[in-house]
């Protein structure tokens, strides 16, 4: 009997895959029998994932492209539905951090996180849901973070635009139910991954993240994987409009 789990032959398209939580969701699909599509915007760090993935036997390909540039988006979905297949589930986890303090903060920097946390997402979601509503089916998942709930200093820019996709998750679950597309979100703790590891190095920072987590240890980025393979499967065909907390726990205390 088919578990009700299963993800096996649909095609996921994530975005900011190249490595980090990407890398990691990229290569739990390709274990769980997906054909993933890599996204980013250096060929050279995509190709060498790609590479990696397939040595573990993954069906796997990748597109270079700026998800905040609607005409590049457009093209590349349409290449992707032509040379892969329909796309069966989009990941919206491209994201960037420009820290400073609130006073200090340059429009730029607001600007640019906005546009790839927030704007990217709007973007890349409407050029899929083009293919998506015709066909009735469709699974989106938002990378939010702990952050959609909680402020943190020097980071106003990324709550926002964290803050907003959360909401924007909830809208596109509203508008777009009617096609059977579902859209949820997952919302990360603290994870160990390269892009963290100035965090972990920091023994205030560390220490910090530890007390407040129950578990007391960051989160591993294979354990990401689970939320968005339930949430990417028939187990969850009427979950539409949530964000589920992968933090360890760390909102269930005070």
């Amino acid at each position: 009997m088919k578990s009700i789990f299963d993800i096996e032959g649909r095609i996921v398209l994530i975005t900011g895959s190249s490595r980090g939580l990407g890398f990691a969701l990229a290569r739990g699909f390709c274990e769980a029998g997906a054909a993933v599509v890599l996204n980013g915007t250096n060929e050279e760090t995509l190709k060498a994932s790609v590479d990696v993935l397939k040595k573990i036997g993954g069906r796997v390909s990748c597109f270079a492209f700026d998800v905040t540039n609607e005409t590049e988006v457009a093209k590349n979905i349409a290449l992707i539905e032509e040379k892969v297949g329909p796309i069966s589930v989009l990941i919206n986890n491209a994201g960037i951090q420009r820290r400073s303090p609130l006073e200090q903060m340059s429009l730029n920097d607001w600007k640019s996180v906005i546009d790839v946390n927030l704007n990217s997402a709007f973007i890349v979601s409407q050029a899929v849901a083009k293919y998506m509503i015709p066909r009735k089916y469709g699974r989106i998942i938002n990378i939010t973070s702990l952050n959609s709930e909680a402020a943190r200093n020097t980071i106003a820019n990324y709550c926002a635009s964290k803050g907003g996709l959360k909401m924007f998750t909830k809208s596109m679950a509203t508008e777009w139910g009617k096609y059977n597309i579902l859209t949820n979100a997952i919302g990360p703790g603290y994870f160990s991954t390269d892009l963290t590891k100035p965090l972990q190095d920091d023994p205030n920072f560390d220490t910090w993240v530890k007390s407040e987590v129950p578990l007391q240890r960051w989160g591993k980025p294979e354990e990401l994987v689970g939320a968005a393979i339930f949430l990417s499967s028939d187990a969850a065909s009427y979950v539409n409009g949530h964000t589920i907390y992968v933090d360890g726990g760390w909102q269930a205390c005070l």
